[in-house]
């Protein structure tokens, strides 16, 4: 899968932005850490901050207040509690009503109430049998059209129009005139209402509403329910305004509908606002409407939280609306991977493709470091007594306190990286400082002073913010968590350097914030176990990303990749550099608890681990033609298992390790002599026989059909020595030297083999893009696997052994093959030359059609000029000879530049 994702990351220079993919979520990409859930009034919980859907849901519906289930509790003067209530009203039968009626108890509810619950409330247990009877039928009629695009499968075929509507009429008026308590009086009203509603009756529900609702001078949950179907009723009348503003009443009375009066006020105007507020006679409407428009249009909600706050500035929207308000913020200060900001337009992959611009990461670049004069004065000293320079590491390392926490690449920082991005989204979080800041001296809750903490810190603040957190007394407990948190936040975003007695007081104090916990099964009533996106971003997670940073910023590389990644995710990257941090990490006596409990845990299972490093750094030695140095590596890799790979186990129904069949390669075993071989014609994807040819080597018995690694660099010295000859062996013995060379390079056939890959199938590893950086990462190694981090291929190795061989021999045949292979080399040097001369044509250039053809123009007579040496000379030198003639016929591009 990650060769796949890394081979998209070249695709994706050709496309636009594509962020609204299948499997992309912009709510799993940041780290929500002001809990948005912490508001007290609950029945605004669906109108907190989210992208992913219309309406906030990352809650548990028990956590909305139903009034209605309140209300029938007191009429049943308390005796239930509210899950009981819910039960009797919601959830029990008809049947189980009946059976109370009659005498029998069948019911363990109803047997704890006792016999006489009937006879004490008979009104109501009534009119609960008469609503649970038409309850399945109070739906309206859908009538479908030839344009109709509707899900109903699994929808009941019951609506009102299926009852007789005279009989219904008639029962539900006469329940009305025989109920004596007002509340049930006013319930059967509703029904009345409802069932003119839903059988488009729309001018008797509104008159049903005026004769059986309103004259009972009750404003409880009855009359809510009510007003929300007298409102739907006029919306089939079309009038509009009064529908607007009886939802609107429906809205701000209501705490479990909510949602539904929003969704049905279809405010979709400046003038339906303006009605509703033109119509709001109190401080109470006025703030209501304010909120509703300012949760419509959310590109700056401060001059309505303004408004809002002279009305009240202990109103409860007000807080959902800073929350919304944090919560945009967080997205550009605390998203889930921060993009490398790179000039070289390098294209990052995070949970979707993007392309080259929109994947740049929009963060300050250090600034060039100035030196002082004492500075330079211990250079010129160095220099003079031959001291070498500190290593880019170890002037990391010896960084002060006040250095790492100027760094402008200390996360958490500021990226353009929410969707709706506005050049102004940085100014706002001041303004919204100064609201907060504001509220918190008016308001007696202690919400703001949270918020004005959050706020703080989002600014870097840390001992400001940890001291309004110091000084806020409450006992709410949703506050005493997000305080707590916060607090363990500034602790651990604002330490300089993060060293062992650090590391000591991260496990005593903050353990839970590292250490994995058992994992809990989910609630299958209150969610779905299988989530699509995985789980949310948390606190924990964030941690582990500033830890991360704080390593890479202290030249720690080791640590922080092992915060963010495996140890077999090295595979993907094997960057030397990268790769000796890591082992040294590995091999660090005395680790401190953090270090053995939290980064070493991520020492996963690799085989033989010294293996693991031993065939890496050969593999490096290998490619920079050092096959002493290799050797040595090699010997020590025997015990190599093979590449960490996983495959799916369709008897476990899981991942499990990829088990290497005993005659395939694996990473060490396994290498066909072919390697020695040329091709035939260039076609990764068919069998070695068919892209590859052997060479002649039986003067060289030592190379065997199959070999593994040791072997293969052991062939290799023996060929190196005698191409020390001048002779027509050591002429084969240096073109077969370049031959390997060439086909472990990025362009051959057996590129797989010195890059810790199990294939040549295409992936990042085969890219010209990135490789010219010695490290694209910029503030930590998450996402490794999705970068391309390998050093680049030095074509010079191999052509300078194919000088060897074209000096030495005499054959002309074998010089024009040597020729064409070290054409195929410098073609490679093109590609590399190619890339770090990128066109800087922008799209919007009114002569971008004439500057690309200028461009591409010159760079073609770069190539003709100094990248055609070989190809020249075989064209010049050896055009009569039957591998020139073959070669024609198989390459096509040589068969062009030959005529």
């Amino acid at each position: 899968m990650k060769k796949y994702i890394l081979s998209l990351a070249v695709l994706s220079l050709f496309y636009t932005k594509t962020e609204a993919c299948a499997w992309s979520d912009p709510d799993y990409e940041y780290f929500n850490l002001f809990t948005q859930s912490i508001i007290k009034d609950k029945s605004y919980l669906p109108f907190l901050h989210s992208y992913s859907t219309r309406f906030y849901s990352d809650f548990k519906a028990s956590q909305i207040p139903d009034e209605n289930i309140y209300s029938w509790k007191k009429f049943f003067n308390n005796q239930l509690n509210y899950a009981e209530a819910d039960y009797l009203v919601n959830k029990m039968s008809i049947n189980d009503l009946n059976a109370l009626k009659k005498g029998n108890l069948n019911n363990q509810l109803l047997i704890k109430l006792g016999a006489d619950f009937y006879q004490k409330y008979h009104e109501g247990i009534d009119y609960l049998i008469e609503a649970k009877y038409l309850e399945p039928y109070m739906k309206i009629n859908y009538v479908e059209s030839a344009d109709s695009f509707y899900y109903r499968e699994n929808e009941s075929d019951k609506n009102a129009t299926q009852l007789d509507y005279n009989k219904t009429i008639a029962a539900l008026t006469s329940l009305y005139n025989a109920a004596k308590n007002p509340e049930i009086k006013q319930r059967y009203g509703f029904q009345l209402v409802r069932f003119n509603h839903y059988t488009r009756n729309y001018d008797a529900a509104t008159q049903a509403f005026k004769t059986y609702v309103e004259p009972i001078k009750l404003k409880g949950a009855p009359y809510i329910m009510a007003l929300d179907q007298l409102a739907g009723a006029q919306r089939g009348l079309g009038m509009n305004s009064d529908a607007n503003w009886n939802f609107f009443q429906v809205f701000k009375d209501s705490k479990s509908r909510k949602e539904s009066a929003f969704v049905s006020m279809k405010l979709s105007d400046t003038a339906s606002f303006n009605n509703i507020l033109k119509r709001a006679g109190t401080n109470d409407d006025k703030n209501m409407a304010y909120f509703l428009l300012g949760y419509e249009d959310f590109n700056n909600p401060i001059p309505i939280m303004e408004k809002m706050f002279e009305i009240d500035p202990d109103s409860e929207i007000l807080k959902v609306m800073a929350v919304r308000s944090i919560n945009e913020l967080e997205r550009s200060y605390l998203p889930v991977y921060y993009y490398t900001n790179d000039d070289q337009s390098t294209v990052q992959v995070n949970n979707s493709i993007k392309n080259t611009d929109q994947a740049k990461a929009e963060t300050t670049e250090p600034k060039k470091e100035e030196l002082s004069f004492w500075q330079k004065i211990v250079r010129f000293f160095r220099k003079l007594f031959g001291l070498k320079d500190k290593s880019p590491e170890e002037i990391k390392a010896d960084q002060s306190d006040d250095q790492l926490l100027d760094n402008p690449n200390r996360i958490p920082v500021f990226t353009k990286n929410n969707y709706w991005y506005d050049d102004k989204t940085k100014d706002f979080l001041d303004d919204l400082e100064k609201f907060t800041d504001k509220t918190k001296e008016k308001s007696k809750d202690e919400y703001w002073q949270i918020a004005d903490a959050y706020l703080k810190f989002l600014k870097k603040d840390y001992k400001e913010s940890t001291k309004i957190l110091n000084d806020i007394k409450t006992s709410n407990p949703e506050y005493q968590e997000q305080i707590k948190r916060m607090k363990v936040l500034n602790d651990i975003v604002s330490q300089p350097k993060i060293d062992a007695e650090y590391e000591d007081h991260l496990m005593k104090d903050y353990a839970e914030y590292f250490v994995d916990k058992p994992e809990v099964k989910k609630d299958s009533t209150e969610a779905n176990e299988y989530d699509y996106y995985g789980e949310v971003p948390s606190t924990k997670d964030f941690l582990k990303d500033v830890l991360a940073n704080r390593y890479f910023l202290q030249g720690e590389d080791g640590k922080s990749f092992l915060m963010n990644n495996k140890l077999s995710d090295l595979q993907y990257n094997p960057n030397s550099t990268l790769v000796k941090s890591v082992e040294d990490f590995y091999r660090k006596p005395n680790k401190t608890q953090f270090e053995e409990q939290i980064i070493s845990k991520n020492i996963n299972d690799v085989g033989n681990i010294d293996a693991f490093f031993a065939v890496i750094y050969g593999d490096r030695a290998m490619r920079q033609a050092d096959f002493e140095k290799a050797k040595s590596y090699y010997a020590k890799a025997q015990g190599f298992t093979g590449i960490p790979r996983s495959e799916w186990n369709y008897d476990a129904k899981k991942q499990t390790p990829l088990k290497y069949a005993s005659n395939v390669y694996n990473g060490f075993n396994n290498i066909s002599d072919l390697v020695f071989g040329h091709n035939v014609w260039e076609s990764y994807q068919s069998s070695p026989d068919e892209s590859m040819e052997k060479e002649d080597y039986s003067q060289f018995p030592f190379i065997k059909p199959t070999m593994n690694k040791l072997e293969l660099v052991d062939a290799l010295i023996q060929l190196k020595k005698i191409g020390v000859g001048k002779d027509e062996k050591s002429a084969t013995a240096s073109q077969l030297i370049g031959n390997l060379l060439y086909n472990t390079s990025i362009l051959g056939y057996y590129r797989q083999i010195f890059v810790m890959d199990i294939d040549n199938s295409d992936g990042g590893k085969y890219s010209f893009y990135n490789w010219e950086k010695e490290n694209p990462y910029q503030y930590y190694y998450k996402n490794f696997p999705n970068t391309i981090y390998i050093e680049q291929d030095n074509f010079d190795l191999a052509i300078n052994y194919y000088k060897k061989a074209l000096n030495e021999s005499t054959n002309k045949e074998q010089k024009a093959r040597v020729l064409f292979q070290m054409a195929s080399a410098e073609q490679g040097k093109y590609y590399q030359y190619e890339r770090k001369t990128p066109s800087k044509v922008n799209y919007s250039d009114p002569k971008y059609s004439e500057k690309s053809d200028a461009y591409k123009k010159n760079m073609d007579q770069i190539k003709n000029q100094q990248y055609r040496t070989y190809f020249a000379m075989l064209k010049t030198q050896y055009a009569n000879t039957e591998t020139a003639r073959s070669l024609m016929g198989s390459c096509s591009y040589f068969d062009y530049f030959m005529k």
